[in-house]
């Protein structure tokens, strides 16, 4: 299994057990499900408890969202009340991402220069869809993932998009 991590600040994102897909060599899609958990136990979204585990006159601590964003432990990040704040951060991020490339990997420069500016002109049209997430951190200079729900066979799927060129990969 591979983790993937935020190179900036160290954060966990998502990890390979889940469906993706990269796209334009720049993002990598993670598609998540919505999930329910009660304690330790993990329930899809819409799952009926047998009679057995309705514990009546108890309270229980449910937590419902995103599989991966509840696993991987991400924030949601309300700092981009605009399209104009987002392109600053986003500007900023960036170069950050590009100096750690010029270091470590100066063969991917290119790639991500090229394709990134078509892959956020493409995200920056569908803006308003968009929710965004930090790591567990809450270090906004890190990377900030961005979810949007798309319909996929009918069904509504939280769509998360985490940009390659920020991500380190961790073999557990």
């Amino acid at each position: 299994m591979k983790i993937y991590k935020d190179i900036i600040t160290g954060d966990e994102m998502f990890a390979d057990t889940y469906k993706m897909k990269l796209v334009d060599d720049v993002i990598y899609e993670v598609y998540g499900k919505l999930i329910s958990r009660t304690g330790d136990e993990i329930k899809l979204e819409g799952a009926n408890a047998s009679a057995e585990e309705v514990d009546e006159g108890t309270d229980t601590n449910v937590e419902s969202g995103v599989d991966v964003v509840l696993n991987h432990r991400l924030v949601e990040c309300f700092a981009f009340g605009d399209k104009k704040s987002y392109t600053l951060y986003l500007k900023d991020y960036m170069k950050k991402v590009l100096a750690k490339l010029e270091e470590n990997s100066p063969d991917q420069v290119d790639v991500f220069k090229t394709n990134m500016n078509k892959a956020m002109k493409d995200i920056l049209g569908r803006f308003k869809e968009l929710q965004f997430f930090t790591g567990e951190s809450m270090d906004c200079d890190g990377m900030v993932s961005l979810v949007e729900y798309r319909e996929i066979d009918g069904q509504s799927i939280p769509v998360l998009m985490f940009f390659k060129h920020g991500l380190e990969e961790e073999k557990c």
